[in-house]
């Protein structure tokens, strides 16, 4: 059993989702981390899109919310980079900016985002975004 299938079992066993925040600024990695913890998500955060992509090629989250703009490395080239890579083309990915003009949303979903979602978040739209692209049991 790969390890990708062990923890797709622990998920659907506990009903937990391990997810992944890509985003350097520590206020929204704490207001993410929070509501997603409260969803009952297990959360890890890096701070940067290089360190992302390690961190996702290395414990293969169920999901990965996105900030775009990042020093070094954007959101869309590591967004772009991760759907690309066979390892971690499945995991869906949440792009969160606060960019929100119509080409930049274009661009995201064009680079293999799942969904974009403009600042300030609504909490229940995020948490049901999330749950629609998170696998259902089967």
């Amino acid at each position: 059993m790969s390890a990708r299938s062990r923890a797709t079992d622990c998920r659907f066993g506990g009903g937990v989702a391990n997810i992944l925040i890509i985003d350097d600024s520590p206020t929204d990695v704490r207001v993410f981390t929070t509501l997603l913890e409260r969803a009952g998500h297990q959360v890890a955060s890096v701070g940067s899109a290089e360190e992302g992509i390690e961190h996702a090629r290395a414990k293969l989250p169920h999901l990965i919310i996105m900030d775009v703009i990042m020093p070094g490395m954007n959101g869309f080239q590591a967004t772009r980079t991760l759907t690309r890579d066979p390892l971690t083309a499945s995991v869906p990915i949440v792009m969160i900016t606060t960019k929100s003009m119509e080409t930049d949303q274009v661009w995201g979903l064009r680079q293999g985002a799942r969904a974009f979602i403009t600042k300030p978040v609504n909490e229940k739209a995020l948490l049901a975004c999330i749950n629609d692209l998170l696998p259902s049991s089967t």
